[in-house]
């Protein structure tokens, strides 16, 4: 069993079940595409009981709507079934980004203001649309859905966790929740 804090790992997909007798897994991923699983080299398997293994990334291709990840060290249906609904993870340092692009978890719990300075709530969720993604701001009942465009969004603080946006015509009116 591997040891690693597990602050330092970030979840990217699950294990739904074994494909073929080779050992490789079918997984749901998380992330947009294969690169985050090939760039980062190793992941981490962590089993239902809660057990982490690290394995050496040999290979990500796109299966149907999920992916096919083949593992260094897992080499039979038999290995491989014992990692069905096991959670997929990488370590946090290994995922790059393009400036003014972010990760989901470096986006949720986010404070959002309006560049009046008003606050509007917290990012509870994001919702992808495969355009630009739609944040749900949450201020107790009340949700205000707002689109993840560079004319809305100006700023995103992620050291003092705070979004600044501005507010456009009818936006909140008719997405208030």
């Amino acid at each position: 069993m591997t040891q690693v804090s597990p602050g330092k790992l970030l979840l990217v997909g699950k294990v739904t079940r074994p494909h073929g007798l080779d050992g490789v897994l079918r997984i749901s991923s998380y992330a947009d595409s294969e690169r985050s699983f090939l760039d980062s080299g190793s992941v981490f398997l962590r089993s239902v009981s809660g057990e982490i293994h690290e394995y050496p990334v040999k290979s990500v291709r796109p299966h149907k709507k999920n992916f096919l990840m083949e593992l260094q060290g897992l080499t039979s249906i038999d290995r491989a079934e014992a990692y069905r609904g096991a959670e997929i993870l990488i370590r946090r340092n290994n995922l790059v980004c393009e400036e003014g692009e972010y990760f989901w978890f470096e986006l949720l719990g986010l404070q959002v203001y309006l560049d009046t300075g008003e606050h509007l709530g917290v990012i509870s969720q994001i919702i992808p649309t495969g355009g630009s993604d739609i944040y749900v701001v949450r201020e107790g009942t009340r949700e205000i859905l707002v689109p993840a465009t560079y004319e809305i969004v100006h700023e995103v603080d992620r050291e003092n966790g705070k979004m600044i946006i501005s507010k456009m015509e009818g936006l909140f009116d008719l997405n208030e929740v």
